[in-house]
């Protein structure tokens, strides 16, 4: 695969999203949150979703002006926003900025968000807040989609409902970015656009049969995909994305109820500050102690050794700053799709 410096993709999105009407600084911030992504190997969550974004944009789905954020503060520590469906990025980066700074002075900061656009790939704002020694944490759903149906239900009820979080340590950062599903929305329709099957059964057939087709989800009814856990212990997985549901959408108070149309994210964000509960020191002696017994764990296979939540993402995120981004050829169709409806049409080699 070609690859791409980061300085020239940023370069392309901001170009781009200034061109279908966003401000400046929206346009930065979730082109810089979209190329994240992929410097973490996460390309269904990069760069492939910015034309999705414009079209958004450009029917007016998606909002680029900053100024119709509503942001009302509840406490010193607790804000809740109306995002007014401005794009997802810069909405949450703006929330977790916030809340750290409620967290350095109060220990901690948490911030709701209704009517969020679309907010990329979770995993993607965790670096900065753990190199400053914070704790971020990010949960979301999608109000307008349903995928995943409840334990031991047919029909899809909610979506995947992920969580992340970082976590410093002196040796290795964790940096999680689970789904409460098996798998993600994405990850079903890649499969199905590549005309593969998933690698492991985890879609439900609107019959109750257990499947690694992808096409077993895109019936009439529609299938769904199992909670994290799948068939044997999927209550447990059933359980956390209720979890996220209420921590989101509930919390917002602006959800399912409302029965909301085209994408968008009831999103919450919390920093933690280690430095005011038990003190940094203390903290980072614990997180290396386990980090550094995890990894000298015996593995099953010599040839994989046991691996930190995030620590593959933060190797490749090296690599691809110092050689460019090898983007997929979906990823990099999409890009040329976005770049032949604006100025930039003919003027770029991608």
């Amino acid at each position: 695969m070609r690859r791409y410096t980061t300085p020239w993709l940023e370069d392309v999105l901001v170009t781009l999203f200034r061109e279908a009407g966003a401000s400046e600084e929206v346009s930065r911030t979730t082109s810089s949150i979209l190329i994240e992504g992929d410097l973490l190997g996460h390309h269904t969550h990069g760069v492939k979703l910015a034309n999705g974004y414009l079209k958004d944009l450009k029917s007016g789905h998606a909002r680029g002006d900053a100024s119709l954020l509503e942001s009302r503060q509840i406490s010193p520590v607790a804000a809740a926003y109306d995002g007014h469906y401005i794009l997802g990025p810069y909405l949450v980066q703006k929330a977790l900025e916030q809340s750290a700074d409620a967290a350095r002075t109060s220990g901690i900061g948490i911030v709701s968000i209704k009517r969020s656009h679309h907010i990329a790939c979770l995993a993607s704002y965790l670096k900065p807040f753990v190199d400053q020694g914070l704790m971020p944490i990010i949960m979301t759903s999608d109000p307008a989609v349903k995928s995943v149906a409840p334990y031991g239900g047919l029909d899809p009820v909610y979506t995947p409902n992920p969580i992340a979080m970082g976590i410093p340590s002196r040796i290795q950062p964790i940096m999680l970015d689970v789904s409460m599903s098996t798998v993600t929305n994405g990850s079903v329709a890649k499969a199905r656009a590549e005309g593969s099957r998933l690698d492991h059964p985890v879609i439900l057939s609107n019959q109750g049969v257990v499947s690694d087709n992808p096409e077993d989800y895109f019936t009439d009814p529609l299938g769904s995909i199992l909670p994290l856990g799948g068939r044997e212990f999927g209550h447990k997985g059933f359980a956390m994305g209720l979890m996220v549901e209420a921590l989101t959408s509930a919390l917002g108070g602006f959800g399912r109820k409302d029965d909301p149309s085209g994408w968008g994210a009831s999103v919450t964000v919390m920093v933690i500050d280690p430095a005011l509960f038990a003190g940094s020191s203390d903290f980072l002696d614990e997180t290396d102690h386990l980090v550094e017994a995890c990894l000298q764990a015996k593995p099953v296979d010599p040839e994989r050794p046991v691996r930190l939540p995030g620590q593959s993402g933060l190797r490749r995120r090296t690599e691809f700053l110092d050689q460019g981004i090898p983007l997929p050829g979906e990823v990099v169709a999409e890009l040329r799709s976005a770049i032949e409806d604006s100025s930039l049409k003919g003027t770029l080699d991608v």
